[in-house]
């Protein structure tokens, strides 16, 4: 359709048609032709052939059914080609915009903060800091910009520990090298945890794993606990695997809520890392108290005064905060993105989750605010109430 559009509009015009369709339809044949690359792709091949190719692909269809139409619309008046022509164009101009409002929106880093209400929390956690930080999807593509301001908003939020929900790197075990040069030296009085994702187990897990743990960029947990004791109090932080280790036969980087909760000391409060937002359930009925998860993206373009997201129709917990009796689960939108830079709605993040004594579980959700640079004043976002059983955002 396309093709038909394009011929006779200016010299050329078919050569440079068919030249754009090989040059962004080769790598996927190259790519399920090895069924990945075989090579790795580093920021020049990822920036000029991926890129876009997915930029195409998401334009195509658009295109080719405005021109249908407009063909369609335009042949009882004897202007079939011109109509075509247009309402493509008005199509590609209002799709292109689209694609640059979620090109800034994917740079917009924001930071909101949680405030969680937990029963049995002891008197020395009162106020425990934990930054959360999930789906940064690291590659040589990513923005090293970006990523420093990632580390900076982090630093600025002074965490006591620093929890990394998955999806840490792109695609490839390679990509936690340049994780490292640029998150490498985040840390927290009580450590830096992380758990698989679904990419990370894409990318070959037990592969991102030895390298995350060379890297000494923190504590990898997987279906494991680490235990942190205050005078009588203690924390048990659970780290779980994700369920595409399953799906993968990957069975080590799995889900095994049992075999980590047998690790969990007797009276201590349960904190549990989930990339998978599907994982709370069974962590709920098995009384933890807070979950952290990622995963969803929120779609990467979302409606939040609505509750809604382009995952919502998918998922039974997409996006916000979720309460089921004394069980919370709290679901990031991410810090970075997948596919193409591009988020609507659904801001990139650097989450504060802050811990509260209660003899009721609840949360306070803040509106993200802008990330503040060095040297600017904070300011405080406004909050909506948790109701059970309905996400805030």
């Amino acid at each position: 359709m396309v093709t038909i559009l394009a011929t006779g509009l200016f010299p050329g015009a078919l050569a440079a048609t068919i030249a754009l369709a090989l040059y962004t339809t080769l790598p996927l044949v190259a790519f399920l032709r090895w069924l990945g690359w075989p090579f790795y792709p580093g920021r020049k091949f990822r920036l000029l052939v991926v890129r876009p190719f997915w930029y195409t692909q998401l334009l195509l269809p658009l295109v080719s059914v405005a021109g249908l139409v407009g063909l369609l619309l335009g042949a009882p008046f004897g202007q079939a080609l011109a109509a075509g022509r247009a309402l493509a164009a008005v199509v590609l101009a209002a799709a292109g915009g689209m694609l640059l409002l979620g090109y800034v929106g994917a740079r917009r880093l924001t930071v909101r903060r949680v405030e969680v209400e937990v029963p049995g929390l002891g008197p020395e956690f009162d106020g425990l800091r934990i930054v959360q930080l999930s789906d940064l999807h690291v590659g040589p593509h990513t923005s090293r910009r970006f990523l420093e301001r990632v580390v900076e908003a982090t630093r600025s939020l002074r965490p006591d520990l620093i929890a990394v929900t998955g999806d840490l790197i792109d695609d490839r075990a390679e990509d936690v090298a340049v994780y490292a040069r640029s998150l490498g030296g985040l840390e927290a009085p009580l450590g830096v945890y992380m758990i698989p994702g679904n990419h990370d187990v894409y990318a070959g897990w037990d592969a991102v794993e030895k390298a995350l743990r060379e890297a000494k960029l923190g504590t990898v947990l997987v279906n494991d606990v680490r235990m942190i004791a205050r005078g009588d109090s203690t924390i048990a932080l659970l780290g779980t695997g994700d369920p595409a280790g399953g799906a993968r036969g990957t069975t080590r980087a799995a889900p095994d809520v049992e075999r980590a909760l047998a690790q969990v000391a007797p009276g201590a409060v349960v904190i549990a890392f989930a990339h998978n937002p599907a994982l709370w359930p069974s962590l709920a009925a098995r009384g933890v108290a807070l979950t952290l998860s990622g995963h969803t993206h929120y779609g990467q373009f979302a409606i939040p005064r609505l509750g809604w997201s382009l995952a919502s129709p998918f998922l039974e917990h997409a996006m916000g905060a979720h309460q089921l009796e004394d069980a919370l689960l709290y679901i990031s939108p991410g810090t970075g993105y997948w596919g193409i830079p591009f988020r609507l709605g659904a801001s990139p993040e650097v989450t504060l989750v802050t811990l509260h004594q209660s003899e009721t579980a609840s949360a306070r959700v803040h509106a993200a605010i802008r990330a503040r640079r060095a040297g600017s004043p904070a300011r405080e976002g406004r909050h909506r109430e948790l109701t059970a059983g309905r996400a805030v955002t």
